[in-house]
């Protein structure tokens, strides 16, 4: 990572449960870096990246990308969101009903660019089988790697992702989330991932914002934020509690994390403040797997 991708300062009104709440942001993201924006609904999140992406514009505020004027309300400058270098994934994928696979992908392309292209994200994104179907003929993961290859395909300065998997069953979130990292190496993008799901904030990020009442409360390394340096470990995963059953005088935890099962032996004391469905992380202390709610 060298050089400063993003340089954002915006202020937004939201119109939220609670009534009006300025978005107040400022903060900067290193090329090549991916950064997770975390929080609970009405915080922002998803104002933040459709800002960026040209769809929003705020009361006041600049963007900056890669020494690249996108917006300056003080000059007067706001440009087109076709004009920015974004590839945009919602949790809806968006495709053309009409096009194939193979079809969408070429429809991303920028004029001129080389067509090999969509090719080698076919075969990264394992879509070679899939390339002559159209949408309809797809399962909603399979759909999901068409939508982020097309975004990949404009060859963004900066890709923007609106909790793409959240739709989906954990194995195939796990698999997209592989195909996520790949890209995101492969291609040297700057990422930036809107997500409630912390195996996956941990699985995929570089760093956290955590926004409440459109404010930056937090940001660091997930595991700074979610730990608040309670620990220090050998392992470390993190999951959510599937089951607590008493055995004997202990309780045996399960934790279900990337689709395996793991089995934690904690005390009465210790599982007063678990429930089925808590997000956990279980770390070593003193040899002893301990089990620690996040957020």
């Amino acid at each position: 990572m060298t050089g400063t991708a993003i340089r954002c300062q915006v202020v937004k009104m939201l119109q939220t449960s609670e009534g009006p709440l300025p978005l107040d942001l400022s903060f900067q993201v290193e090329k090549g870096s991916f950064l997770t924006i975390y929080g609970r609904s009405g915080a922002g999140k998803t104002t933040l990246l459709r800002i960026l992406a040209g769809l929003t514009d705020p009361e006041e505020g600049s963007i900056v990308v890669e020494e690249e004027t996108w917006l300056d309300t003080g000059r007067s400058v706001n440009l087109a969101a076709r004009k920015r270098s974004v590839g945009l994934v919602f949790q809806d994928f968006a495709l053309f009903p009409h096009l194939s696979v193979k079809g969408n992908l070429l429809f991303a392309l920028k004029k001129g660019e080389d067509r090999r292209l969509v090719d080698e994200l076919i075969e990264i994104m394992e879509l070679g089988a899939l390339q002559d179907s159209r949408p309809a003929q797809l399962s909603g993961g399979q759909q999901q790697r068409v939508a982020l290859a097309r975004a990949i395909a404009r060859k963004p300065r900066l890709l923007l992702l609106d909790e793409p998997l959240s739709a989906l069953d954990d194995e195939m979130r796990h698999k997209l989330q592989d195909c996520l990292l790949e890209v995101h190496r492969h291609y040297h993008l700057t990422t930036i991932l809107v997500s409630h799901h912390l195996p996956e904030i941990f699985r995929l990020s570089d760093e956290v914002i955590c926004l409440e009442k459109g404010r930056i409360q937090q940001r660091g390394r997930p595991a700074d934020i979610f730990t608040e340096g309670k620990i220090s470990g050998k392992f470390r995963i993190t999951g959510e509690i599937v089951d607590i059953t008493p055995s004997d005088i202990v309780y045996i935890i399960t934790v279900l994390s990337a689709n395996t099962l793991f089995k934690v032996i904690a005390t009465a004391e210790e599982i007063t403040a678990l429930q089925v469905g808590d997000k956990v992380m279980v770390a070593s202390k003193a040899f002893n797997p301990i089990v620690l709610k996040l957020g």
